[in-house]
């Protein structure tokens, strides 16, 4: 894995878009002072994820964004992008390339983007530990701090190491596992303090359920007795309601059918005004025949009156009469007298049968009608006889044919009078069956009416006891749902109790009454011990604050159970932190030594773990070494002490060498600690400024085995530390503030001059 570009755009000198490509083991970084060459190392630190803003020399967010010149506009944004050759899969994604970029804007807020995708800090710092680098890593030097490793304390320089040897992981687990461990105490203390809470709660419950438990013995006696009660009762109020409601459906039925016969006679009652028609009728039809039987009788005197001219007629013209002839005696035939005599007979009989005073006074009137008729025809003109001639004949020819005339008309007339009769027959037989059915009526009628309102009574009184059926319907309905409420519906079934209908129908209602007086002295002593509820509620809150707290108990074991594996897995880690670090210790000492001798021609360097004891309100700031095995953290702390020994000097402690000396000291250091853990990439910004020219060429060396495990990015002004790089960037910076870059790539340079 190498670093294969960085771009800058934006950020403090670079106002325009810069690329550094690294395609050499050793970049150089050159320029005169001022030009920027250091904010490249800040713009490493920048994007690798730093938040200190005094490390990257600002004091607030826009101190890191270019911001303008005499000629140049001021940048509203600054941006650091730096790629990485992943093609070895150091880094945990799927890609060749990856690359991490950071993007800040001048009202302080910050992006974060991996291969353009925007991120969090944190997978930043995950990405970027997975190779042991970071923003503020043992891998970025920058000016001045070359030898802070020297000049730090002994913890922080322990830290430096941690952090070099790739153990921060360690630390971040064990802080991680420290706040879950706080966070699990702190969540087991605030269990046993609702334990505490709710135990006087659980107690006084407790207490409370005892007296449930009690009264639960009267609920089950009382539950006994409403079953009983309320099995016999449905069983009354069901069988009397069938009982009822039978009755009722059966007088309804014999309400109908007299309601039904008391119509049929009050039709017939009601026919009775049909008489008077029908009577009516009757009268109509005999004044129609007694005036058809007046013109018959008038007819038949005509008749006969012609009979007895035609018979004159004949014998006169059989007898010769003298022309003067004296006054005769009319002569009266028998058939005109049978006639009139038959007339007067048939209307005097029907007279006599009928009851209508206006019609018998019409057939007498009729009567002397015909007799003075008769009378006149006998009182008539005298005949007078004539000679038979011709005249004579004519007249005895139109007599005849009169008389054949009013025999048709006689005929007719005797057809309708017979029809008459028959029709006022008729109506007599059928006014005289009225007359027997209205009286059949009104008596069957005044049946009806009293046996109807004989039912009416009994409906009324099944009515009754249809209501009073409903008022003990409902004060049973409320029976249960007090029992229902004392009891509970789940203990009061009674459905299933065996009770015998019959006897429980055939028991007085006292018997019920009393059992229902029983229930009711129960239900007073089961609510005095109750106090008015039913006692649920009690047995459920105690059942809740029981469960709860067991609930809190087994939370408490687990928290505990926690508590223990984290402490566990926070020896494991400050075991295995403490083995790894003796172990890079023991490294670094190795590497560092032989780095030592090499810059001093001699002598030996080495790293001490040292305990220093923490300050205390009474003691003064004393340090003293202390065995190993010291195990009481609270009074000791760990660092890492640093032992010299030059060559020809008897010079053992770091506040003894001179200026140069510590830096081939922290170089010596440095590049140890590289070698022990290389990181993928080393930046040293100015490390070597204080070298002569003797100790530049070792540096230089030094420089270059360390190329073979990491890519090195130097920034120097030192001609002998530029040799050894195979691309140098030169940064240089005109009137307008701006940075601007110059490259040498040696290998084409070569080329080219060849």
């Amino acid at each position: 894995m190498r670093v294969k570009s960085l771009e800058i755009s934006g950020f403090k000198s670079f106002a325009r878009k810069s690329v550094f490509e690294f395609d050499s083991p050793i970049s150089a970084i050159v320029g005169p002072n001022g030009s920027g060459k250091s904010n490249v190392a800040e713009a490493l630190r920048f994007v690798l994820g730093e938040q200190s803003l005094k490390s990257m020399r600002g004091k607030r967010t826009e101190d890191l964004i270019f911001n303008g010149s005499k000629s140049v506009e001021r940048q509203n944004r600054a941006r650091v992008a730096i790629s990485f050759d992943n093609r070895d899969k150091s880094f945990p994604i799927d890609y060749d390339e990856v690359t991490i970029a950071r993007v800040i804007h001048r009202d302080a807020s910050s992006e974060y983007f991996i291969n353009d995708s925007p991120v969090r800090l944190k997978d930043v710092i995950e990405l970027l530990s997975a190779v042991h680098i970071g923003a503020s890593g043992h891998h970025i030097i920058s000016q001045g701090e070359a030898d802070r490793i020297l000049n730090t304390s002994p913890k922080e320089r322990k830290a430096m190491i941690e952090d070099a040897l790739g153990l921060k992981i360690y630390h971040w687990k064990i802080n991680e596992s420290e706040k879950k461990l706080e966070k699990t105490e702190e969540n087991m203390r605030q269990t046993e303090s609702l334990r505490r809470e709710i135990a006087p709660h659980i107690k006084f419950l407790k207490k409370q359920v005892e007296k449930v438990e009690q009264a639960r013995s009267m609920r089950e006696e009382l539950a006994g007795l409403y079953g009983d009660y309320l099995k016999r009762e449905e069983t009354y109020l069901k069988h009397t309601r069938e009982t009822l409601h039978t009755e009722k459906e059966k007088l309804d039925h014999e309400l109908h059918a007299v309601e039904e016969t008391l119509a049929r006679a009050e039709e017939l009652r009601g026919s009775k005004h049909t008489e008077s028609a029908e009577n009516t009728e009757l009268m109509h039809v005999r004044q129609e025949m007694g005036n058809l039987r007046r013109e018959r009788d008038a007819l038949a005197h005509k008749i006969g009156r012609l009979e007895g001219m035609i018979e004159y007629e004949e014998r006169r013209l059989k007898t010769a009469v003298p022309e003067e002839q004296g006054p005769q005696e009319k002569m009266i035939s028998s058939r005109e007298v049978e006639d009139l005599a038959q007339s007067l007979h048939d209307e005097f009989l029907q007279a006599e049968k009928s009851d209508d005073f206006s019609h018998i006074k019409g057939v007498l009137s009729h009567a002397r009608a015909r007799m003075a008729q008769f009378l006149e025809s006998l009182r008539g003109d005298e005949v007078r006889t004539e000679g038979p001639d011709t005249r004579a004949l004519e007249e005895l020819e139109a007599l005849r044919t009169e008389h054949a005339t009013l025999l048709d008309t006689q005929k007719t007339l005797v057809a309708k009078i017979s029809e008459l009769e028959n029709n006022a027959h008729k109506l007599e037989v059928v006014i005289e069956s009225k007359r027997t059915e209205t009286t059949e009526a009104e008596r069957a009628s005044f049946e009806a009416r009293s046996k109807k309102q004989e039912i009416n009574l009994r409906l009324s009184m099944v009515r009754e006891h249809i209501e009073n059926l409903g008022r003990e319907e409902v004060a049973f309905r409320e029976e249960l749902r007090e029992g229902g409420i004392l009891v509970g519906r789940a203990i009061l079934d009674y459905t299933q109790l065996p009770v015998d209908p019959e006897s429980t129908t055939a028991a007085s209602r006292g018997e019920q009454e009393a059992r229902r007086k029983k229930i009711e002295r129960l239900k007073i002593r089961l609510e005095d011990a109750m106090g008015g509820g039913s006692g649920e509620d009690i047995m459920k809150e105690y059942q809740d604050s029981v469960e709860r707290d067991a609930f809190l108990e087994r939370e408490l074991d687990d928290l505990q159970k926690s508590a223990d594996s984290l402490h566990e897995l926070c020896a494991e880690l400050q075991e295995a932190l403490g083995a790894q670090f003796k172990e890079g210790i023991t490294k670094i000492n190795k590497q560092f030594g032989e780095f030592f001798a090499l810059m001093f021609g001699g002598g030996s360097a080495s790293l001490n773990v040292y305990y220093e004891k923490k300050k205390k309100r009474s003691d003064t700031e004393i340090s003293e070494d202390m065995p190993e095995d010291i195990d009481d953290e609270e009074e000791a702390e760990e660092g890492i002490e640093v032992a010299i020994s030059l060559p020809h000097k008897k010079i053992r402690g770091l506040q003894m060498l001179s200026g140069g000396e510590r830096a081939l000291t922290s170089i010596a250091l440095i590049f140890a600690v590289s070698q022990v853990n290389p990181p993928p990439f080393l930046v040293l910004d100015e490390t070597d400024a204080a070298l002569d020219e003797a100790n530049s060429k070792k540096y230089g060396d030094m420089v270059a085995t360390l190329a073979k495990y990491s890519q090195l990015i130097v920034i120097t002004h030192n001609r002998e530390t530029m040799s050894r790089a195979g691309i140098i960037y030169g940064v240089t910076m005109s009137s307008d503030a701006i940075s601007r870059l110059l490259s040498i790539k040696f290998d084409e340079a070569v080329q080219l001059a060849k």
